[in-house]
């Protein structure tokens, strides 16, 4: 009697659903919630049963667009109690490379019908269109995979590389296996893949042919377009995300999604605060980054090839070629992440000796990791 007092009756909360969606929409302008309801089972009835309710806030959605960073990583977990149902994720990712929850639903269960409903609506609240040039991460799931393809054609769909080696292991267990695994998929360009699937390919041909069945657009940078400033391969922002909400996924249906909310707006919160702490042009995270590859950079060397193109060389003799023109750089790393590669960097200072007028290296990184961006989606 006490919990049900403090969380609410299981049953009847379903009832309040229609006076909570309302109250959502006008404390929270512009944002969208979809309740869906079904048919009883007795035909009798003058009542209806809940089916779906989708929600996504104005304010993260107004966020999310001024992030420019068009990538979201899709993802469902259990929701646990008398009424067991699903809780299918959206999460994009911010100019500091964190979470930023975009729109969730809790679904009847985790299929094509209603990840295609899901996505319907996301679709709408983002302008994401079935043309548009967008980038999905997830688990593979059997049902998903069918509904972006039916409803986004054109999008980079890319598979959590953790679930792959999940499924690989049943098969091919041990570290020798996964680190293979991991330098195919971190090849950037398409040479070091073939090459790392070659080595593969002369330890065991059973898992050559079956990485094979998987296209390598779906898992391997190398593959990648650099529309998304973000090369990553896994989905743990929806499991971070996720992990979040385990307190909250065997409460009843509105006591639920109030811990889901809650933990949203108590997230902005935090960034907030941090965000009035933060000094200089770009978020925390890609100062870091940024530092890393400036130490990386000072070991290499620079040769000027002519028509505003540099040869750069380190150990090993490995050799890129970077150009000013398009700035590019044939380890593709710039245009995967926006952040400048270790090339990039080593260029730079090269131009600075010789007396060229050339940006500072922050300048050239992405505007997706800008401190004034990241205050923008906040």
């Amino acid at each position: 009697m006490a919990v049900e007092k403090l969380q609410g009756d299981y049953t009847a909360q379903y009832l309040l659903l229609r006076d909570y969606a309302q109250e959502l929409l006008r404390t929270n302008p512009g944002s969208t919630v979809k309740l869906e309801v079904e048919s009883e089972p007795n035909s009798n009835s003058e009542t209806r049963q809940f089916k779906r309710i989708y929600i996504c806030f104005g304010g993260v959605k107004q966020g999310f667009k001024q992030g420019g960073r068009e990538i979201l990583v899709l993802d469902g977990c259990f929701m646990k109690g008398p009424y067991p149902r699903q809780i299918l994720t959206a999460i994009g990712v911010d100019a500091n490379n964190g979470i930023y929850p975009v729109a969730y639903a809790v679904v009847e269960s985790e299929n094509t019908n209603s990840w295609l409903w899901f996505l319907e609506y996301l679709g709408d609240d983002l302008d994401i269109h079935a043309n548009s040039n967008f980038t999905f991460i997830s688990d593979r799931h059997k049902g998903l995979i069918p509904a972006i393809n039916r409803l986004f054609p054109v999008v980079e769909h890319r598979y959590c590389l953790r679930h792959i080696h999940e499924n690989m292991k049943s098969q091919w267990r041990g570290d020798l296996y996964k680190d293979m695994l991991w330098k195919c998929a971190s090849a950037t360009t398409v040479p070091f893949f073939n090459k790392y699937m070659d080595e593969i390919k002369e330890k065991d041909v059973g898992l050559y042919n079956w990485l094979q069945q998987i296209p390598p657009k779906h898992w391997t940078k190398s593959y990648f377009s650099g529309r998304a400033k973000c090369d990553v391969l896994l989905n743990n922002l929806c499991e971070c995300f996720n992990k979040q909400l385990v307190r909250g996924r065997d409460k009843p249906i509105i006591t639920c999604l109030e811990y889901i909310r809650e933990y949203m707006m108590r997230r902005i919160g935090v960034v907030s605060r941090m965000l009035d702490k933060c000094d200089g042009p770009l978020t925390p995270g890609a100062t870091i980054t940024l530092n890393q590859i400036k130490q990386d950079a000072s070991q290499l060397n620079v040769v000027y090839a002519g028509q505003n193109k540099y040869e750069v060389s380190g150990e090993g003799h490995n050799q890129c070629v970077l150009d000013m023109n398009t700035k590019s750089c044939t380890c593709r790393k710039w245009e995967l992440t926006g952040m400048p590669c270790k090339h990039a960097v080593a260029v730079n200072w090269d131009m600075v000796r010789y007396g060229m007028e050339v940006d500072i290296p922050k300048a050239w990184v992405d505007e997706v990791y800008w401190l004034d961006n990241w205050k923008k989606v906040y």
